[in-house]
C-alpha cells in the first residue's frame, strides 16, 4: 500500500496539521479582545486561557466590593445617627448596662491564659476542619486501638483530637467563669442590653466608637457577642461535631433516628463560619479601638498602656503560626501512632 492509499488518522480534540507538519495559525483576535493562549491539558485536549479583566483574582474583586460596601454602610450609619430621634435614642441608651454591685473589677491572669488557649485550639480546629472538608483523597489514615473502630483520615484524627482539647479547656473556662463571678460580665443581666447593643452597633458602624472600658464593663454589643459565642455557638459546635465523629454510637438505632447526621452536617459548617467571622471582627476592633490597652486587658492582666500585652500577643501569634505550619503528616503521624495505627 502506497502512502497515498493509506487512510489518514486524525486525533480528536487536536487541530489537524498542515501538509508541512505545522499547525494552522490562529485566527486574528478582534480589536480590544484579550489574546487567547492555547495550552494542552493532561487529557490531550486543548485549553484556551484568556488574560484580561476576567482573569483578575476573585479575592481582589471581593476586597474591592467589601470596601465599597463598608463605605456605604458608614455613610448610611452617619446619616442615621444624625437624626434627632436617634440622638435621643443614643442618649437614653449609651451602649452599655450597669453591672451588679457584686461584679468583679478587672480581668484576672487565668482569663488571659484561657484566651490564648481558646484562640490556639480554635485556629487549629478551623484549619483542620477546612482540610477535612476539602480533602478528596487522604494519603494517611488512622485506626484507633478500640475494639470497634473505623479507619479515618489523619486530618480527621487531628481535627477531633484538637476538638477534645478545646472541649476540656472550655469546661475549665466555664467552671472558673462562674467560680470567680466573671460570668456577670458576659451574661446579660437586664433586657436593656438589647437597645444598648443597637446603640453600640450604630456607633461602631458610623465610626464614632462607643466609650470603651473593658477592664470594668463591656459594652452591650460585646456582651451579646460573647454570650452567643460561649453559650450558643460553642455548644452547637460540640453537639454537631460529636454527632459526626467516630465517637457517636453508630449501633444506637433510636439515637440515629432522633438525631440524623444530616442535621449535624447542615449546622456544623455554618457554626465554623460564625467563629471565623467573630475572630475577624473581634481582632479588628481590638486593634482599632486602642490596641495596646486592649491587649494588656486580654494578655497582660493590667489596665495600662504599655507593650506587655502586645509582646505576649505577638509571641502567641508566633506559636500559633508555627503549629499551623507544623501540623503536617510528617509531624502528626508519630503523634497519632501513640494512640493507634497509622498507615496508608
Amino acid at each position: 500500500m502506497t502512502d497515498e492509499q493509506r487512510p489518514r488518522v486524525v486525533r480528536r480534540g487536536l487541530p489537524r496539521e498542515s501538509e508541512e507538519g505545522q499547525r494552522p495559525a490562529a485566527a486574528p483576535a478582534l480589536p480590544g479582545a484579550a489574546a487567547p493562549v492555547m495550552s494542552v491539558e493532561p487529557s490531550g485536549k486543548p485549553r484556551e486561557v484568556r488574560f484580561g479583566v476576567a482573569a483578575m483574582p476573585r479575592v481582589v474583586l471581593g476586597i474591592l466590593g467589601a470596601v465599597v460596601a463598608a463605605g456605604i454602610l458608614v455613610l448610611a450609619a452617619r446619616g442615621l445617627a444624625g437624626l434627632d430621634v436617634m440622638r435621643d435614642f443614643m442618649t437614653t441608651y449609651p451602649g452599655e448596662t450597669p453591672l451588679p454591685d457584686s461584679a468583679p473589677v478587672g480581668i484576672p491572669a487565668w482569663l488571659g491564659w484561657q484566651h490564648f488557649l481558646t484562640v490556639f485550639f480554635m485556629v487549629l480546629i478551623i484549619r483542620s476542619g477546612w482540610q477535612v472538608r476539602t480533602q478528596k483523597r487522604p494519603d494517611v489514615f488512622f485506626t484507633s486501638r478500640r475494639p470497634i473502630s473505623r479507619k479515618i483520615s489523619l486530618s480527621l484524627w487531628f481535627h477531633q483530637s484538637v476538638d477534645l482539647l478545646w472541649l476540656i479547656n472550655g469546661v475549665i473556662f466555664i467552671v472558673l467563669l462562674f467560680a470567680t463571678g466573671q460570668w456577670m460580665r458576659v451574661i446579660p443581666t437586664s433586657w436593656a442590653v438589647i437597645p444598648n447593643a443597637l446603640s453600640a452597633a450604630l456607633q461602631y458602624a458610623s465610626l464614632m466608637w462607643p466609650t470603651e472600658d473593658g477592664w470594668v464593663n463591656y459594652n452591650s454589643l460585646q456582651v451579646l457577642a460573647y454570650f452567643v459565642t460561649i453559650f450558643v455557638a460553642a455548644p452547637l459546635a460540640i453537639v454537631t461535631g460529636f454527632r459526626m465523629s467516630a465517637l457517636w454510637p453508630a449501633r444506637a438505632a433510636r439515637l440515629v433516628r432522633l438525631y440524623p447526621v444530616e442535621w449535624a452536617r447542615a449546622l456544623h459548617f455554618p457554626v465554623m463560619l460564625y467563629f471565623v467571622f467573630f475572630i475577624i471582627v473581634h481582632v479588628t476592633l481590638v486593634l482599632a479601638t486602642g490596641a495596646l490597652r486592649n491587649l494588656n486587658h486580654m494578655y497582660g492582666g493590667q489596665d495600662a498602656v504599655n507593650w506587655v500585652g502586645f509582646t505576649i500577643f505577638s509571641a502567641s501569634i508566633a506559636i500559633i503560626g508555627g503549629v499551623w505550619f507544623a501540623a503536617r503528616p510528617i509531624v502528626l503521624a508519630p503523634l497519632a501512632g501513640l494512640f493507634g495505627k497509622v498507615g496508608r
